[in-house]
């Protein structure tokens, strides 16, 4: 059976991003390769990039968000169009990470409780990516 996981593009800083991603979601950081540390190395690879991320995957309740900094020579582009979407059982549990994902960034839609959920919101982490948080439980239609 297929399954359907993100893969998330950044401009330099995806260490930085994969590492905080673990810390604030409790995740696993499976792997995390350079483009220095591939045994088949990419045109472009020099000493001025090779301590870029080529893969990284993260696991969270048995799914992966996987990245990687932008190939040598890759023009970076902002990333739009998607939301990271992260479900919790509780709004509490919610909250607690979307403020944690929230510090730094920008806030595009403020934590609160819905017609769909007793707490949703949307954001804009410090590292660019899109992120919409929310609770499992919906209130009464």
């Amino acid at each position: 059976m297929p399954q359907l996981d993100s893969y998330l593009f950044f401009n330099g800083n995806c260490a930085d991003a994969m590492r905080f991603y673990e810390r604030t979601l409790g995740a696993q950081l499976e792997t995390m390769m350079t483009f220095g540390q591939s045994p088949d190395p990419m045109p472009g690879t020099n000493e001025r990039n090779k301590h870029l991320i080529m893969h990284a995957s993260l696991l969270l309740d048995g799914r992966r968000l996987m990245a990687s900094d932008l190939p040598p020579g890759m023009p970076h582009q902002p990333m739009a169009g998607f939301s990271v979407s992260l479900n919790y059982a509780t709004a509490p549990e919610a909250r607690k990470t979307f403020d944690a994902l929230a510090e730094g960034g920008q806030v595009t839609m403020p934590f609160g409780k819905t017609f769909w959920a007793d707490g949703f919101g949307m954001l804009t982490d410090r590292f660019g990516t899109p992120w919409m948080v929310g609770s499992l439980q919906s209130p009464a239609l």
